[in-house]
């Protein structure tokens, strides 16, 4: 194994305290049942899925949500609901991930959306006074970059994009697949599994 040079982070589970639970909660509380059979960490329909690409707005996915959960919804309820899986920032783990940038490049990959990219980058603001991308070297959004994990089209343009080599770039995510198909490109890996967080990490 070569020398790690570059920690490449999930956002979720890993940096960014996240329950789904309570989003499934937060849905149930506004009158719609079954949400977490529709979407989990694990399980995402295509529309979700897509959603996490980028390739549908916010309207749309406001719509989708009061089709699906055959409520009408406000679009604002919808938001809350879906922001409520988002805890926050533990400081602890902010400024572990600031230290170990004083000895590695530091890059984020997450699957994520933008409405819940808007809300934890507020919630980052106001704990730290800065932009949460300025932590790295570069972040990555599936939003934006239209691609998702576990794709193995995803981990290379990463690769490519941030001139990275996968044999010096340690990976750590909370879901195995994801850790799975970037060790089978060359990655060194690390899937957090709870209750294990950064800080538990010797690096």
């Amino acid at each position: 194994m070569r020398k790690t040079k570059n920690i490449l982070f999930d956002l979720g589970g890993v940096i960014l305290d996240i329950d789904f639970k309570l989003t499934h909660r937060a849905f149930e509380n506004a009158g719609v049942e079954g949400f977490e059979h529709l979407y989990s960490q694990h399980a995402a329909s295509p529309f979700f899925m897509d959603f996490e690409k980028g390739k549908t707005g916010t309207a749309a996915f406001f719509d989708h949500i009061r089709q699906i959960c055959g409520c009408p919804l406000s679009d604002g309820t919808i938001r809350d609901c879906w922001n409520a899986l988002l805890i926050g920032f533990d400081p602890a783990k902010v400024e572990r991930m600031e230290e170990l940038a004083k000895h590695y490049r530091i890059f984020l990959f997450s699957n994520t959306n933008i409405i819940h990219y808007q809300c934890f980058s507020k919630m980052f603001f106001e704990l730290k006074g800065k932009d949460f991308n300025t932590c790295f070297e570069k972040a990555w959004y599936s939003h934006e970059i239209g691609l998702r994990k576990p794709a193995p089209e995803s981990y290379q343009y990463i690769l490519r994009d941030g001139s990275l080599e996968a044999p010096e770039t340690l990976f750590i995510d909370d879901t195995a697949r994801n850790t799975d198909a970037a060790a089978l490109l060359g990655f060194q890996t690390h899937h957090l599994s709870p209750p294990q967080t950064i800080l538990d990490l010797e690096l």
